[in-house]
């Protein structure tokens, strides 16, 4: 399996409701730096698995309608936990979504997959893993 990585960063706020969440239930900022990994079994007629820089792009206007947000304010999270697997799932099916319509170019078609990893600091991260 073939795989490029391409990663952003995103600044955000949100609180958590629930006891096993202790002083996170207090709103609070996160920066998460986030890798996107695209996977294919063989690589496309130009010998790439996706064009990167659109890739990159296509993170960056991923995270864009988080980024310097409070996440608690955001209707489509009303009433739920942004923990960092669900923000990681969230990213990922946003991707798979731009692949769907073509925004990461006709050779993104023949992607296997795609992993989204939310680093939280340099000792614990989460990931979601999707096939398309």
């Amino acid at each position: 399996m073939f795989s490029i990585t391409v990663r952003d960063h995103v600044m955000v706020a949100h609180s958590f409701r629930g006891e096993v969440f202790g002083p996170a239930q207090q709103l609070h900022g996160a920066t998460f730096v986030v890798d996107a990994t695209f996977r294919r079994p063989e690589l496309d007629a130009d010998n790439i698995v996706v064009d990167i820089g659109l890739a990159t792009e296509e993170l960056k206007a991923t995270l864009a309608k988080f980024n310097y947000r409070n996440l608690d304010d955001l209707p489509e999270f009303a009433g739920i936990n942004t923990s960092t697997e669900f923000l990681a799932k969230t990213i990922a099916d946003a991707l798979a979504d731009k692949v769907r319509a073509g925004a990461l170019g006709e050779g993104a078609r023949g992607l296997a997959g795609i992993t989204v990893s939310l680093h939280e600091s340099h000792v614990a991260w989460a990931s979601y893993e999707r096939e398309l």
